[in-house]
């Protein structure tokens, strides 16, 4: 039978979540500096919401089972 760390499986769902936002940090640093530079403030604010979502996803996988970092690693299509 296979046993699996639960603590080394949160910590590799972590870089995995911390690799795949790179990008997602990249795409919506336009979308804020578009936001800014049309004075939309609405979408402004949706924006630096969704950087601080980003932000906060590792800290998602604290005390989650092997199959709910799964889930949602598949959720964010950050899975290889």
């Amino acid at each position: 039978m296979l046993k699996i760390n639960p603590d080394k499986a949160i910590e590799v769902a972590k870089e995995y979540i911390r690799a795949w936002r790179e990008a997602e940090f990249a795409k919506n640093d336009v979308r804020i500096q578009n936001a800014l530079a049309d004075g939309n403030e609405q979408a402004r604010i949706e924006a630096v919401a969704y950087r601080d979502y980003l932000r906060d996803l590792p800290q998602q996988c604290e005390g989650k089972t092997v199959e709910e970092l799964n889930a949602i690693l598949s959720e964010l299509g950050a899975t290889t």
